[in-house]
């Protein structure tokens, strides 16, 4: 007996003794009631596709989700919600998607900082109006700041008073507190200037250097989206060439200050999704890119982005415009343009920087009129905003010949350009072919050179 209980005793030694596998994903598992949607879908903050779910009959779910530590977005049709993960979580989900947000409700391992992200976006609303940026950055340089920091003592306090969270989750939102900060005073120089309509404001000396203490080099906060956008600010501002459109100079500043991989890798992949469909030098920037990016999935899909973009380069017929509706009357197509260089400016009523192009796109029309080129503008309104295209073409007198585009974002002409961001600036030869898909800005002082050699002037 004596040999047997000695037995025992050393093999639960052994057992006790041996290293647990440490788990490596997070079970997440519930019940959603009446919904009519079946597809869960999880998703990370910038929308990249962790996993689609499907729930059962009963709305009920199990599933593993093999991810980072970090934040994540469940949605179901267009609602949607955040919540956190860390590896070795077993959280369980319950909810009405009858009443989305406010039904929400969190158990298991993970329950805690969830719950806490629940309650938080329920205190968010509450300071919606004094983070408004398009109200609070008309306010005065001394009166934002004190609105700023009122805002990020208070969100702090709410912080302060959770209990239980865990110390990565806990940096993350501190962090996000601080960010949340710092990119609203980055961004008051020009927020202020548009709001406030104080052309060419600038910040006092006084103005506090914000990222002070920031370390922009962090890959614990890449999941942050208010990161990335504070880093790429920081790191803009560095760039010397402010003319620079081929993306190249940023680029540069990059490689030689951000010796983390990890993070020159997302901010090289994030200037690559920007910059792709709008550099001046698609097969320098794209060449800097494969020499600076070591991540293969995001290499894989800028390469697919490149490669696409090879069919609007120099020389290539052109994605055509049919029968767009003509502001007097009638229809336009690019066919009936054939015989002269092509200028088309795609733009929108809604869209700023579209807007403060006008008064150098009409003083261009006026010193090109009597030359070989049609200037072209193409409204990428909704067709319920047709009117307000309307107005604003007689309210500011433009000139040239206003088009409406047939199906907005969807239209050919501007899929078959890979357009995504406005406005765009596009030229095109009299045969039809396409001269350069991303031109230069009407104010831009590289317009003119390209317009000068085309036309042969």
């Amino acid at each position: 007996m004596k040999k047997i209980l000695l037995s025992l005793i050393c093999v639960a030694a052994i057992v006790s003794c041996k290293k647990e596998t440490p788990v490596d994903y997070v079970l997440f598992s519930g019940k959603i009631a009446n919904a009519k949607i079946k597809n869960l879908k999880i998703v990370t903050l910038d929308r990249k596709e962790v996993k689609t779910i499907v729930l059962a009959q009963d709305g009920s779910f199990t599933d593993t989700l093999l991810v980072e530590n970090g934040y994540l977005n469940f949605s179901l049709g267009r609602e949607y919600s955040t919540f956190y993960v860390e590896k070795g979580y077993a959280l369980t989900l319950n909810m009405d998607a009858a009443k989305f947000d406010e039904s929400i409700a969190y158990t298991g391992k993970g329950s805690v900082e969830n719950n806490y992200l629940k309650d938080k976006f329920s205190f968010n609303q509450s300071l919606s109006k004094a983070s408004n940026m398009r109200e609070i950055s008309k306010l005065d340089e001394v009166a934002f700041i004190a609105k700023i920091d009122s805002v990020k003592n208070v969100s702090q306090s709410f912080l302060n008073d959770a209990e239980g969270l865990s110390p990565d989750f806990l940096h993350l939102e501190e962090s996000v507190i601080v960010l949340n900060s710092v990119s609203k005073l980055q961004n008051y120089e020009r927020y202020h200037e548009h709001f406030a309509k104080l052309p060419g404001f600038k910040v006092s000396e006084d103005f506090p250097v914000v990222t002070d203490g920031i370390n922009m080099q962090d890959e614990k906060l890449l999941g942050l989206e208010v990161y990335k956008s504070v880093m790429t600010n920081f790191y803009m501002a560095k760039v010397e060439d402010k003319e620079d459109e081929s993306g190249l100079a940023y680029l540069a500043v990059i490689e030689k200050e951000v010796s983390n991989q990890k993070v020159k890798d997302v901010l090289v992949y994030d200037a690559a999704k920007m910059s792709l469909n709008y550099t001046d030098n698609l097969e320098g920037f794209y060449a800097k890119f494969l020499e600076m990016e070591k991540n293969t999935i995001f290499k894989d899909e800028i390469t697919a982005s490149y490669e696409e973009l090879q069919s609007i380069s120099p020389g290539k017929v052109s994605p055509k415009f049919v029968d767009y509706v003509n502001i007097k009357g009638g229809t336009t197509s690019l066919d009936d343009l054939k015989g002269k260089f092509v200028y088309v400016d795609v733009w929108a009523t809604w869209c700023g920087p579209c807007k403060a192009e006008i008064p150098s796109l009409k003083a261009l029309e006026k010193e090109y009129h009597k030359e070989n080129i049609e200037f072209v503008s193409i409204s990428v309104d909704k067709t319920t905003d047709k009117d307000k295209w309307i107005a604003m073409i007689k309210d500011k007198k433009l000139e040239g010949i206003q088009l409406f585009a047939s199906n907005s974002w969807s239209s050919e002409f501007v899929k078959g350009y890979l357009i995504k961001g406005i406005p765009r600036f596009i030229l095109i030869d009299p045969q039809g072919n396409i001269v350069n898909a991303n031109a230069p800005r009407p104010s831009s002082e590289k317009i003119k050179g390209l317009l000068n050699t085309s036309l042969g002037i």
